[in-house]
């Protein structure tokens, strides 16, 4: 399990780094559900800046993807802050356990919202539907986890879980915007003898959303058929 184990230690070493902030908001008496509900309202922000961006930028100023894409980032780190609170401090709940998966659902759906809204304003039609596409498989691979764990099946893994999906967006929304500065938020590649281009800077945050939509669904149906396995092995003995 090569790749579990690279995940475990990738998160244990971030424990070891935020920990020290997770004691500093238990000592000001914020609980679990508080910091999730914190995480929200970042990704409301989120999507605003998105919405922002569409109504006030024009096409070719891509920083406000750049801005969009740090917050993704900040707000993604409250959702490992809310379970190590709960785990430091004492305050695991399964109500509190539930107001996580739920507002974490809430939080990419708004996400995504945000950043199709900016893509159809900006005209990136078919870039919008791979968004639209990677929130179906985003919330695909949530479903067939929490239906599985209800029917008794652990149902785990894949190239595309909540972390790497924000930990995406967020990575190449920054690279997007800060390259815009650079050679442009509308610069297009050419080459001769084709009569379209094959590159924009906008692509640098498109491009992966594409790779999002295709894993993300993969993942969701690889949880699928590991479920099967699991109950066809379990109705076998």
């Amino acid at each position: 399990m090569p790749q579990t184990t690279l995940r475990l230690n990738l998160q244990l070493g971030i424990y070891k780094v935020i920990d020290p902030l997770v004691k500093v908001l238990i000592k000001l008496g914020l609980t679990p559900n508080a910091v999730t509900t914190i995480g929200l309202l970042l990704n409301v922000a989120v999507a605003g800046i998105f919405i922002l961006g569409a109504e006030e930028g024009n096409r070719g100023d891509l920083s406000y993807v750049g801005w969009a894409g740090a917050l993704v980032l900040f707000a993604g780190l409250f959702d490992m802050l809310d379970g190590q609170v709960a785990r430091l401090g004492k305050m695991s709940s399964k109500f509190g356990a539930l107001y996580d998966s739920v507002l974490d659902r809430y939080s990419e759906l708004i996400m995504f919202l945000g950043i199709c809204y900016y893509l159809v304003a900006h005209h990136y039609f078919l870039s919008s539907i791979f968004a639209f596409i990677a929130l179906i498989g985003s919330m695909m691979v949530s479903y067939v986890r929490a239906r599985a764990e209800g029917l008794g099946i652990e149902c785990k893994g894949g190239l595309m879980q909540r972390p790497e999906r924000v930990i995406t967006i967020g990575l190449f929304a920054i690279l997007c915007g800060v390259s815009s500065s650079y050679i442009g938020g509308d610069y297009k590649l050419y080459i001769p003898g084709i009569p379209f281009h094959v590159f924009e800077t906008i692509t640098i945050f498109t491009v992966p959303i594409v790779v999002l939509a295709v894993l993300s669904n993969i993942t969701a149906f690889k949880r699928l058929y590991d479920a099967k396995k699991t109950m066809d092995a379990n109705e076998n003995k």
